[in-house]
């Protein structure tokens, strides 16, 4: 009897397991990335740029202490945009134009701007 009842527990186990089980489905993460409209709504004195179609913002906290080095120059700021609206590659709201924009060796979603001697960390701002 005990042993019959052991069996049954098993099966029931496997049942419950092989149910709830999420084999067979795809699940899809996607990364979009969010525009400077946005952006700015929600922060209307964020400090952003654009390129390659990712908005970048600077001032946030962690990624300041982070301790980062700069690595080759990717590109450079070529518009301001004082709209703050329609934002293209190499545009800016508060950068000036000649700011060099560089990649870092640490992490690819961070970029480095250099400009008249500041260095600011920039962030690639992505909703998911």
């Amino acid at each position: 009897m005990v042993e019959k009842l052991f069996y049954v527990l098993i099966a029931l186990a496997l049942l419950i397991i092989s149910g709830c089980s999420n084999e067979g489905e795809a699940t899809t993460v996607t990364i979009d990335s969010i525009d400077a409209e946005e952006v700015l709504k929600l922060d209307s004195d964020a400090d952003i740029f654009q390129y390659e179609g990712v908005i970048y913002k600077t001032n946030i906290e962690w990624v300041e202490e982070m301790s980062l080095t700069k690595d080759v120059q990717i590109g450079e700021i070529k518009t301001k945009n004082d709209a703050n609206t329609d934002f293209k590659d190499e545009m800016s709201n508060k950068l000036p134009v000649g700011a060099k924009i560089f990649s870092t060796k640490e992490r690819e979603d961070i970029l480095i701007v250099e400009s008249e001697g500041d260095i600011k960390k920039y962030l690639a701002i992505v909703e998911g």
